[in-house]
């Protein structure tokens, strides 16, 4: 007990030991400052990421056209059937549904956009097999690229974008029906980033 008492008097006369236990307490504030700002921007971006959305949803009130947000993502998908015609990749003209996409991803700058495309599996038909695409993987990817190459001319940032062609895979709804296939004949475009 004597060596307690002798222990506490030490560093209570010892004016180093004092800014010993200061440093420990500064240290421990300025981690907790460091994390409530971190926090603080990555709500932010996660606000302003919620912001394209709600853009996006407003510029395509009434079109055949989902916008979802999780995850720190923003995914937006159409039927293939609206912006392409029929077992093709060439976007309808005028691609009324991106037109209206244009005005809020051509602000970005910092956020990925990446195009999937996807088919039902139905076998692509000799007619496109003709044109060099043998299969849906193909045509998946020819959509995906083609989005990417209207957004690039309409003043989206290149290095923001990217194609992927998923074929019949990862389908949304049975391939059975003709509304299910459909549905699997889609394209995601999807945001990742601050939103900014």
């Amino acid at each position: 007990m004597d060596s307690d008492v002798n222990l506490r008097a030490n560093i209570s006369h010892n004016p180093a030991g004092n800014r010993l236990f200061r440093r420990p307490a500064r240290l421990v504030l300025a981690g907790m400052v460091a994390l409530a700002l971190a926090a603080c921007a990555s709500m932010t971006g996660g606000n302003k990421l919620k912001d394209v959305a709600d853009e996006l949803k407003t510029a395509l009130a009434g079109e055949p056209v989902q916008v979802a947000m999780s995850d720190g993502s923003v995914t937006i998908t159409s039927s293939a059937d609206y912006i392409f015609p029929s077992g093709g990749w060439q976007l309808a003209p005028g691609a009324p549904v991106l037109a209206k996409m244009v005005p809020t991803l051509s602000k970005l700058q910092h956020t990925k956009i990446v195009v999937g495309g996807y088919t039902d599996n139905v076998p692509v038909g000799p007619q496109l097999q003709a044109m060099g695409i043998p299969n849906n993987l193909d045509l998946s990817s020819r959509r995906a690229e083609s989005v990417v190459n209207y957004l690039k001319s309409r003043g989206v940032n290149p290095n923001l974008l990217s194609a992927q062609g998923f074929g019949d895979d990862h389908p949304v709804a049975s391939n059975d029906t003709p509304e299910g296939r459909a549905k699997n004949r889609r394209v995601d475009i999807t945001l990742t980033g601050d939103g900014t």
